[in-house]
């Protein structure tokens, strides 16, 4: 230790308290600071010494001769002028260009959080990771289409002829010895008894009818008829009504909706007749009344199926709605299995349901619980497997066509009667599902408030002439995402800098998401426009929670559809000045970059873009950069980023801010090696434009948390420490790395133009790290690296005191202490 460095650990630390004011404290240290300040506006740029371009600076401090032109000149002047100001009172003439680190710790949206938390953007990454974009159906001429076992009718039918039929034997028969009772089973049969009249309320496949065709065989002995769902409970008379019978009403979607007036319906181009569809009826308890009646007179029996939605929530409040909830998945696939095996050895059905425990079925169905149907179905499968008639990767498939199947039933036919109001409430729950999926496991409100913004896009498109409007008093929130196979639950929102509790929705089942996306975009092709619209919207929003959830949607469905999705989705959004339009189109570039079938493609746009001279794409270009997907791997993403740099001015902000963001990101990517390891490279390179994207970058890393500079990529390790700065979180992690990381700081801040500004942004990273006791090991533990020789310890010495004797945010003087003495063990080094 040095003689200055002794007297230094005695007199001159921060707790000599803030009224000193000798030589040796108050102002011999302000003095010392604005010494070192002098040190390296005197010594130039003499202290870069890795920077060979700064090297050619000094040899213009003799007298700057002509040999560097008249450029190199006005640069030198430029940054004497600076450091001088910087030195003084700061009075006089300022410099004529601004220093491009006067903006070292603001984002390239312009704030440090605009960028969001990182756990927003990786749910949205988890979301799509098991999205599939294959499809399989047939489709036959009378608009019957068949996925799997589940049957869709994609066009209208005539409503003239009421008919009803009976339910076969052999059908009641089986039920009967399949059928799992649901909860509530006996108060729904005394229900029925004694109204004659039963409204069973779920959602499909629930298990609704077969509950309901139990009741309706225990109470009539088998004599069941289904009546034309065409048809509303109105329009039954008593001539269509079986004696001693019992009848199934299942009210088709058209028909829940609220009443509405007739309205003029387009047959032509000018055009217009009224319609012959009769309008909508809204059902209620008089009608229900009537139809009892009826019964009633036939000594009869009557069940009626709603959908889950405002009108099952209304008649549930009635006397004659009950919610019919599905029976446990778990006993509805063991009584299948055990009829379907019945004539099979005994271990026959320990080994299905062992077969369908196993990891990759449940990962193939993607979905938490299954419903009574898709359990039948699934029992169906199993049976075949044991008999050999299904090999395991049938098996696999089958199970994957579940999820497909649900996202073709929801969206089959879902504008009909194709013109608005009519169709707005199927409209309205389809926008709700494609909502969820973009948001899924983010706020309801988000999801409830996105929906309502997609609602509007599909019903403009539907129907031009009629503006729709919003619902006030709709579906509640507690039963609006049962619509969607979703729930409600108390969730967490990563806002960057906090945590806050939110009420999440999200699937009930990992595939959903993907099945629905794919759904819409692959098969409904009018309905792209829309989708698009609205995503572009979203990606538009100030508030990350949104925009990158929107992004990162855009970026699968680019990757679904290259040719569509760049053009629709990512072209609008990278020719904005708007900088979070630019990185929303970023990330969606990165995202479909996940592909390695789509990269070179995406590859390709990011060369163009880099050299096209265009601002915008130039910076789209850049941040795209910063998620390593684009290039496939850390290197030729940082060679993407210097190829920019080199063809620009050591001044272009437009350009370093980016870039220099991108190397910040790629730093908290997982793989910071090959980071450190450019970084010394650009040093040694000699060149300007690249020197300062360095320091930039070294800033970033003190000012930034490690939160807002999420990627695409999970990286466990980090999570840890999001809310830290990212030069924290590496020395917390990656301790191996100290070394590297202190050579290049101190080189930063040795460094006359970036000096400043590195200072001031350490002095922030002290600050967190005085509040925070882990952050405070690390930072103790890197303190004496950057103290090599006696500048480097004056200089932190002087930063030290100033932020004890802070006025307005003084630094705690224990914590203070602590630093102090690390900086002091540097001279032991």
């Amino acid at each position: 230790m040095s003689d200055d460095d002794a007297s230094g650990s005695g007199h001159d630390t921060p707790d000599s308290g803030p009224d000193r004011a000798d030589a040796h404290d108050r102002g011999g240290d302000r003095s010392d600071r604005g010494g070192d300040r002098g040190d390296r506006s005197d010594r130039g740029d003499r202290s870069d010494r890795g920077d060979r371009s700064d090297r050619g600076d000094r040899s213009d401090r003799g007298g700057r001769s002509g040999d560097r032109g008249d450029r190199d000149r006005d640069r030198g002047d430029r940054d004497r002028d600076r450091d001088r100001d910087r030195d003084g009172d700061r009075v006089g003439e300022q410099s004529r260009e601004p220093s491009v680190f006067a903006t070292a710790d603001r984002g390239p949206l312009g704030g440090e959080s605009d960028t969001g938390g990182a756990a927003t953007a990786l749910r949205a990454v988890r979301t799509w990771a098991g999205a599939a974009a294959d499809r399989l159906t047939t489709i036959h001429g009378d608009g019957t289409v068949f996925e799997g076992n589940q049957i869709f009718a994609l066009y209208g039918s005539d409503r003239s002829l009421f008919v009803q039929g009976p339910v076969p034997p052999e059908t009641l028969d089986h039920l009967g010895r399949v059928y799992c009772a649901t909860a509530g089973y006996a108060r729904m049969r005394d229900r029925l008894r004694d109204h004659r009249v039963l409204v069973l309320c779920g959602e499909p496949g629930s298990g609704r009818k077969a509950t309901a065709l139990a009741l309706l065989d225990e109470l009539t002995g088998g004599k069941v008829f289904r009546l034309d769902p065409r048809h509303g409970v109105d329009e039954i008379t008593e001539d269509v009504l079986q004696e001693s019978g019992g009848h199934l009403l299942e009210l088709l979607t058209e028909d829940v909706r609220t009443e509405s007036e007739p309205r003029p319906a387009r047959s032509g181009r000018g055009e217009h007749t009224t319609g012959a569809r009769r309008p909508a009826t809204r059902l209620s308890e008089l009608h229900l009344d009537r139809f009892g009646e009826l019964l009633r007179g036939r000594e009869a029996y009557g069940v009626v199926l709603v959908e889950n939605g405002e009108l099952a929530d209304r008649l549930l409040r009635g006397r004659y709605g009950m919610y019919c909830p599905p029976p446990p998945a778990d006993e509805v696939l063991h009584r299948h299995l055990w009829h379907l095996l019945r004539t099979e050895p005994d271990e026959a059905l320990g080994a299905a349901r062992a077969r369908a425990r196993r990891p990759d079925v449940l990962r193939a169905l993607g979905l938490e619980e299954l419903r009574p149907r898709e359990a039948a179905r699934l029992a169906d499968h199993l049976a075949r497997h044991w008999r050999g008639e299904m090999t395991d990767e049938e098996l696999l498939a089958e199970c994957a066509s579940f999820v497909r199947s649900q996202a073709r039933e929801w969206f089959a036919g879902a504008d009909r009667p194709g013109a608005l109001p009519e169709a707005l409430p199927a409209l309205s729950a389809g926008a709700f599902r494609v909502a969820v999926a973009v948001f899924d496991g983010s706020a309801y409100s988000l999801a409830a408030e996105a929906a309502e913004l997609l609602a509007w896009e599909l019903a403009v498109t539907l129907d031009p002439e009629h503006a729709p409007g919003r619902r006030l008093f709709g579906t509640h929130a507690e039963h609006r995402p049962v619509q969607a196979r979703a729930v409600l639950e108390d969730g967490e929102l990563d806002l960057g800098p906090a945590k806050v509790p939110v009420r999440a929705v999200r699937f009930q089942g990992e595939a959903l998401a993907g099945a629905v996306l794919g759904e819409i975009w692959h098969g409904y092709h009018n309905a792209r426009g829309p989708v698009a619209r609205w995503l572009r919207a979203l990606c538009d929003d100030a508030r990350p929670e949104v925009w990158v959830r929107a992004s990162v949607a855009a970026g699968v469905l680019c990757s679904w559809d290259w040719i569509h999705g760049f053009r629709e989705l990512v072209v609008p959004l990278a020719v904005t000045d708007e900088p979070r339009a630019r990185m929303a189109a970023a990330t969606a570039l990165a995202e479909a970059a996940r592909d390695p079938r789509v990269r070179p493609a995406v590859a390709a746009v990011l060369k163009d873009w880099a050299g096209s001279g265009e601002d915008t794409l130039v910076r789209t270009a850049l941040l795209a950069h910063g998620y390593v997907l684009a290039a496939g791997h850390v290197p030729g993403s940082l060679d993407a980023l210097a190829r920019v740099v080199r063809n620009r001015e050591p001044s272009d902000v437009d350009v370093l801010v980016p870039a220099s963001f991108s190397v910040a990101r790629l730093l908290a990517s997982g793989e910071p090696e090959p980071v450190l390891h450019r970084l010394h490279q650009w040093l040694d390179d000699g060149r300007l434009n690249l020197a300062n994207l360095v320091h930039l970058a070294v800033i970033r890393t003190l000012s930034t948390r490690t939160t807002h500079l999420w990627g695409l990529r999970e990286v466990p390790e980090l999570d840890a420490h999001a809310a830290r700065p990212l030069l924290v979180a590496l020395l917390a992690t990656r301790p191996g790395l100290a070394p590297e990381l202190a050579r290049l700081l101190r080189h930063t801040l040795a460094t006359a133009r970036s000096g400043e500004a590195a200072l001031e942004a350490l002095g922030g990273m002290l600050r967190r790290a005085a509040k925070d006791p882990g952050a405070l090991g690390h930072v103790r533990a890197f303190l004496p690296r950057l103290a090599v020789d006696r500048r480097d310890r004056d200089r932190l010495r002087g930063l030290l005191n100033e932020l004890v004797r802070d006025r307005d945010r003084p630094l705690d003087r224990s914590a203070a202490r602590r630093m102090w003495d690390a900086v002091t063990e540097g001279a032991n080094r």
